[in-house]
């Protein structure tokens, strides 16, 4: 994609602003010949990629449902220039809550909407869209089930700016897990099915250093919500957010 630099669209797709106009789901998406996904880098929010950082900075561990998806308009300057992003947010429903930290900074939510990864633009054709989606993650898609460790941020202040409303993000690339079936690793990753074959073959690559999602590749909830209980969290937290006066 001429022009289109693959860092801002990491950027862009780790941080897609919530206050953009919703455009209409009937959309058309990228020609069938098009890549499934345009696939970015981002860096973590927090540590995740292993059961000592889920319980040290996750406030609840949850089973959702993507139960819907929505579009967002994309910038004048992009539409403009002819190339950009257009942002998406996803609907998610709490089917289970798995685990929880004694001092929650609030109760598991049953339901909220999640920044995700949208598509990517091009040739001034914000119709044909192609998808964005992070190297090994979930790209959260509607009809899927995942694992997701989250945190309750804060409201956000900066001087001679609204307050940005407190929201629940997940902690980084760790942790976000397909789930179909019940089965940690089996469902939807990079915007493509990922068979349970594959999430243990790269399991078994990743070998000793492996993270949480390949440690537990074919398990169910059970062994994952013992892996948490067995944790210990890390003596020092950070704060995620300043308090807003």
């Amino acid at each position: 994609m001429a022009g289109l630099g693959i860092a801002a669209v990491a950027a862009a797709a780790i941080g897609i602003s919530a206050s953009g106009a919703a455009t209409s789901d009937s959309a058309r998406t990228a020609p069938a010949d098009a890549p499934k996904a345009l696939l970015a880098d981002g860096d973590d929010r927090l540590p995740s990629g292993a059961a000592a950082d889920w319980v040290t900075y996750a406030d609840h561990v949850v089973v959702v449902s993507v139960t819907g998806e929505k579009a967002l308009q994309p910038t004048r300057t992009e539409l403009d220039r002819g190339e950009g992003l257009i942002g998406r947010k996803v609907a998610l429903t709490v089917d289970k809550v798995l685990w929880s930290r004694k001092d929650a900074a609030r109760p598991a939510p049953r339901a909220w909407e999640y920044n995700a990864a949208g598509w990517a633009f091009s040739e001034g054709k914000p119709e044909q869209r192609t998808p964005v989606a992070l190297h090994d993650r979930p790209r959260m898609e509607k009809g899927h089930q995942y694992v997701i460790a989250l945190a309750w941020d804060g409201p956000r202040c900066s001087p001679g700016e609204a307050v940005e409303a407190g929201r629940w993000m997940g902690l980084g690339e760790g942790s976000e897990l397909p789930f179909d079936g019940g089965v940690i690793g089996q469902g939807e990753n990079e915007g493509a099915p990922q068979p349970l074959a594959k999430a243990r073959t790269d399991a078994a690559k990743a070998g000793a250093v492996g993270d949480l999602e390949d440690q537990l590749a074919g398990s169910g909830a059970g062994e994952l919500v013992a892996k948490l209980k067995a944790a210990t969290p890390a003596t020092k937290q950070l704060p995620l957010a300043a308090p807003c006066s």
